[in-house]
């Protein structure tokens, strides 16, 4: 049996503090090692605990969702102050940094695959990244989260990726095609599609944000829709809520019924390991009606509109109607 091991590192950041991360994010890399994993994913933005300097206004979250709670001409009171985005911005570091520089080193050492991510220097705005790093320290894979939360600083202030690869690894499992999406790019059924259109057997999963039951639901949907194996990494209580997940489409409970759950982890923070039978999941890929079987992508025509009617109709971070076609 081919079996790849992806270890969740369900983890509390040091705020925004690089070489405090760098330590703590070194620490429970050897911790899965230790453990047998082949790759370890990180939560998402590591680099900098993903933290933004400033305090959330009151009801920031609900702003985006429900019209009647904006204020007069629509100045969302989430937008924050400019020298805070800016200071912000100045978090933003190279693929050649120390930091990413160090896990490499760290990759090639224990001869792991890493899935770092980090808040990436861009040319106007940065980018929220992942570089999955192979097990020599090379860099595999670097995606730029596409799905920016555009609602809401400090997203709405990113440069978004505009592609979703996907690579060949080379684990001690064997080759093994694998893609990224980063938190909300999970909430649109196309992000994972593509990658499953591009090959991907693996797609790893860097996440911020509580991982209630809908959530979860999503994610669970796109690793049985898509024919792929899926794991997802989130920061442990109380930075948010812990429950990093995997789904394997094959996955059984204990009582032999069909389940998909390979692992889901509580709140605290701890290497949580996702393991998978590629082989078996190479074999249902090739027999099973779910992935690009019958698709009709000549009926999905309206899915590449930029039309936005009501009652989807949404402000961005500074208040403005917000114009998709700019991000």
């Amino acid at each position: 049996m081919a079996e790849l091991t992806i270890a969740l590192l369900q983890l509390t950041a040091c705020g925004d503090d690089r070489d405090a991360n760098l330590a703590k994010g070194d620490e429970y890399c050897r911790r899965a090692s230790a453990m047998g994993a082949d790759i370890a994913l990180f939560p998402e933005m590591w680099s900098t605990g993903y933290t933004f300097p400033r305090p959330e206004p009151e009801g920031a979250n609900d702003l985006w969702r429900e019209p009647s709670l904006w204020p007069a001409g629509a100045t969302s009171p989430a937008l924050a102050h400019e020298a805070d985005v800016a200071r912000w911005r100045d978090l933003a570091i190279d693929r050649d940094s120390a930091f990413v520089r160090h896990f490499r080193a760290l990759a090639r050492e224990l001869g792991m695959a890493i899935a770092l991510t980090y808040l990436e220097r861009w040319p106007g705005a940065p980018r929220n990244t992942v570089s999955l790093l192979d097990r020599r320290g090379e860099v595999a894979l670097t995606y730029a989260k596409v799905h920016t939360c555009d609602f809401d600083l400090p997203e709405a202030a990113c440069t978004p990726g505009d592609d979703f690869p996907v690579c060949a690894l080379d684990t001690a499992a064997g080759e093994v095609r694998v893609g990224a999406m980063i938190c909300y790019d999970r909430e649109f059924p196309e992000s994972a599609r593509i990658l499953m259109l591009r090959g991907a057997e693996i797609i790893l999963t860097p996440n911020a944000c509580e991982l209630e039951v809908n959530r979860l639901a999503q994610f669970r949907t796109r690793a049985i829709e898509n024919m792929v194996g899926a794991a997802m990494a989130n920061y442990a209580a109380p930075q948010q809520n812990g429950h990093s997940v995997a789904y394997h489409p094959l996955a059984f409970d204990a009582r032999g019924s069909r389940d998909t759950l390979v692992v889901e982890a509580g709140e605290g923070e701890g290497v949580y390991l996702a393991r998978f039978d590629l082989d078996a999941l190479r074999d249902w890929r090739r027999r099973e009606t779910w992935g690009n079987a019958f698709r009709k992508p000549h009926r999905y025509a309206l899915l590449t509109s930029l039309d936005v009617a009501p009652p989807f109709v949404r402000v961005d971070a500074a208040g403005a109607r917000y114009d998709r076609a700019r991000r």
